[in-house]
């Protein structure tokens, strides 16, 4: 990626959105007969709300995601259109702006219908509502017969005008893992709940089940949308079977910081607290100020991988709040200034599955867990973007 000139921010999250448009591209290409629903959730894993959003529907989505009302509201306050869905709700949540606002909504428990269509019958609008079915990731969704009870409380309520059911949709417990058993056996309950739904007279526009995984896996639940959220981003949702290139997807976030310090040390000095680490030669250390209120792991600890001038080196002594050191060698040239590549997508540095694997997690946490001090710098066609 090519970036512009680093500010005096200590660390920098540059986002490519060509990045971004390019893989719903791909996404779309993996499920050519769905509409995409690109979810931008937690402040789009991480990359910016706005921005991302707006690549998103440029490379073809003509859905977003949200998980809470606040996020689809900032959409809509920054003049985003389209379609908008957001799924996680708490009683007394602002349904009544959400119908204003024309931002279609989850229900999963009846307490969260009625209040719906409290809130329809408030602003004299039909809620637009996707009904979800727990299939047996055990999350939000209604269970069982109690499935079959939303349903007839959502009949009930599209009697009345208050209430539209534009969709049905579930979750996959193991969509990662594509022929785990559970797969097969919750698209079953899915379609099965479908059926049900439309006996009793739902007439869903869309029906929805894919997440990454199921998308560039499983062709069979694509329905009539998915709902790709980390694969939207560049990262693979199948580490495991492929990385992001196979599925035609480009990381989208590379995290740089700066060496604020060199120095040299001597053999058997400690680095660091607890002195996890301790220099065997006479070195130059590194110290880059970005820790773990930055999002930088604690458990990186000796093993979080970084590249400094293409060559990788291991965070060296215990990862602090603001700081993390680095033990660079006798002869190293660096100096203070030069950048240090947390991750990224070139072939030359660690990625952000590189850091998952090190520290026991997956790339979605890597990637949403950048802190607001780290500054986003967002690029199109090379160049920092104005939007």
């Amino acid at each position: 990626m090519n970036r512009p000139p680093h500010s005096g921010s200590p660390g920098i999250a540059y986002v490519d959105l060509d990045a971004i448009e390019g893989n719903v591209r791909s996404l779309q290409q993996h499920a050519p007969d769905a509409a995409v629903l690109a979810v931008v959730k937690a402040d789009a894993y991480g990359h910016g709300l706005l921005p991302c959003a707006r690549a998103a529907q440029r490379g073809g989505a003509t859905w977003l995601g949200t998980a809470q009302l606040d996020e689809a509201f900032s959409l809509r306050d920054a003049g985003i259109t389209g379609r908008i869905l957001t799924w996680l709700h708490v009683p007394g949540a602002d349904f009544a702006v959400a119908l204003t606002r024309d931002i279609d909504l989850a229900a999963y428990a009846i307490w969260d219908l009625e209040q719906i269509a409290a809130a329809a019958r408030a602003t004299g609008r039909t809620a637009r509502v996707h009904l979800k079915v727990d299939t047996g990731l055990g999350r939000g969704g209604a269970f069982g017969r109690d499935f079959t009870e939303l349903i007839a409380a959502a009949r009930a309520l599209e009697a009345e005008g208050s209430v539209s059911v534009v969709g049905i949709w579930s979750h996959f417990a193991y969509a990662d893992a594509p022929d785990h058993p559970t797969v097969r056996h919750q698209q079953e309950i899915f379609e099965a709940a479908v059926r049900e739904a439309e006996r009793a007279g739902c007439r869903p526009e869309v029906r929805h089940l894919a997440n990454s995984a199921a998308t560039v896996t499983n062709p069979s639940v694509h329905y009539d949308l998915v709902r790709p959220g980390i694969a939207v981003y560049g990262l693979s949702p199948v580490p495991q079977l492929g990385a992001p290139a196979a599925y035609g997807l480009r990381p989208a976030m590379t995290l740089v910081g700066r060496l604020g310090l060199v120095k040299r040390l001597p053999a058997g000095q400690g680095l660091s607290y607890g002195h996890q680490y301790t220099t065997r030669s006479k070195t130059l250390v590194g110290l880059v100020p970005l820790g773990y209120a930055d999002g930088i792991p604690r458990n990186a600890t000796n093993v979080g991988p970084v590249s400094v001038d293409g060559r990788l080196f291991r965070i060296s002594g215990r990862v602090c709040m603001d700081q993390i050191l680095l033990d660079l060698g006798p002869d190293s040239p660096a100096r203070e200034g030069d950048e240090v590549v947390f991750f990224g997508g070139e072939a030359e540095e660690p990625t952000a599955e590189d850091w998952a694997v090190a520290t026991g997690t997956i790339s979605y946490e890597i990637v949403t867990r950048i802190g607001p001090r780290v500054q986003r710098v967002h690029l199109l066609g090379g160049a920092e973007a104005t939007e």
